[in-house]
């Protein structure tokens, strides 16, 4: 899968940009806060409708756009070649006109091959793997940051865990609105909280068979990469920890940071939503006393584990950092297999947080991608042997020099 063209228009720095993107390695170099993460992070948003650098997509507008036109708005387009067909892929947000006591709001209009869609309707239509300088803390990170990687990954394989995810999130918002009323009140709620937790389960025992069988597939791929990087001497695994477990929910994963390897692929969603629905019954109380929803997928966490020590407390950063180049490139080949195709990959920066073995094991496996776009702001990064099989165009205020002058 590639990216064949691509049209930005009042996205970040670019107030217009028309570029074909060639098959391939293609390095983006410039100095930083001239447009190459943006142009990443445009491609990024058409696979996931969301950016990994924003907080809101108001702040994806072009500031002039802001500043003058009376209805901003911006415009991302790819056309896509796909293994089983070409596709384009529109994302509009606009802002829209409010009364003077509202603020202005947003819409987002996402349109495959002309027809409208919702967001969550993007599975497949650009599939990316993405590396961030970010990335390289991931086993350091809060557990936040790893859901956040679980469900950018899944939503583009997994269209039901998509659509479960956002019902999730929504109900999650109500049980908690639900919870903490109670709380103020003092009541007992078992009536009022019975719908809410019906629907929690149903959604949140698909969120946790689907993260529990898609890390174990992407383990299979991360370790034998780690396996290979460590020249035999580690052994990764990627522990799951639900914070609702089904098959223990009283006992934790990890004891002392040693791995007590546990597989709950086979463990149905049925299965998963009824024990979960006995456990927020039986642990009612102590919700509607903090006012807030203490199980379910909201708080999972994933620990990397070398030989069976978790990396998050025992390793060093080294360790850290293979561990997580394992686990993306282990994504990679996860999507590909999935997908049938090899995703297109995306890195933000990231070999300058590599030391130099680890930038020539990542090159050396880029091979097998269609298409891959990399930022730097030093070319010497790359060997001399990968640039000049590259593409490299220069970036400046964003605009694009597409050539191959070094």
């Amino acid at each position: 899968m590639r990216v064949a063209h691509l049209s930005l228009t009042n996205f970040r720095n670019y107030t217009r940009l028309e570029a074909d993107l060639p098959p391939g390695p293609l390095i983006l170099v410039g100095r930083n806060a001239q447009g190459k993460t943006s142009l990443l992070e445009a491609i990024y948003y058409l696979a996931a409708a969301n950016s990994p650098h924003a907080t809101a997509d108001r702040q994806l507008i072009h500031w002039l756009a802001v500043r003058n036109d009376p209805r901003p708005f911006l415009k991302i387009v790819a056309d896509v070649r796909a293994a089983d067909e070409s596709r384009r892929v529109e994302i509009r947000i606009e802002v829209e006109e409010a009364g003077a006591a509202r603020e202005p709001r947003l819409k987002k209009t996402v349109l495959i091959n002309g027809l409208k869609r919702r967001a969550g309707e993007l599975h497949g239509a650009v599939n990316v793997v993405l590396f961030l300088p970010q990335d390289m803390s991931l086993v350091e990170g809060s557990p936040s940051d790893r859901r956040r990687y679980l469900d950018n990954t899944l939503c583009q394989i997994d269209p039901v865990y998509s659509l479960a995810l956002g019902e999730y999130q929504k109900i999650l918002a109500q049980r908690n609105a639900l919870l903490k009323q109670l709380q103020e009140r003092n009541g007992n709620g078992d009536a009022e909280l019975e719908f809410w937790d019906g629907e929690l389960c149903r959604h949140g025992s698909t969120l946790i068979a689907a993260r529990a069988r898609a890390l174990e597939e992407i383990e299979r791929f991360a370790s034998a990469i780690h396996r290979e990087l460590t020249e035999g001497a580690e052994h990764l695994r990627l522990a799951y920890q639900p914070a609702f477990d089904p098959l223990d929910s009283d006992s934790p994963q990890l004891a002392f940071g040693l791995d007590v390897p546990v597989t709950r692929a086979g463990v149905t969603a049925d299965v998963i939503a009824q024990s979960l629905r006995e456990k927020l019954i039986a642990s009612r109380r102590q919700e509607i006393d903090r006012g807030m929803t203490l199980t379910g997928p909201h708080r999972d966490d994933l620990r990397f584990l070398a030989s069976g020590i978790d990396l998050g407390i025992y390793g060093s950063r080294g360790q850290g950092r293979t561990a997580v180049l394992s686990l993306k490139l282990g994504e990679l080949a996860w999507m590909t297999d999935r997908a049938g195709e090899p995703p297109l990959l995306l890195l933000d920066e990231v070999l300058a947080e590599l030391d130099p073995q680890r930038r020539r094991d990542l090159l050396r496996r880029l091979g097998g991608v269609e298409q891959s776009v990399m930022t730097t702001t030093d070319l010497g990064l790359f060997e001399d042997e990968f640039v000049q099989a590259a593409r490299v165009w220069r970036v400046n205020a964003g605009t694009i020099s597409m050539n191959n002058e070094q």
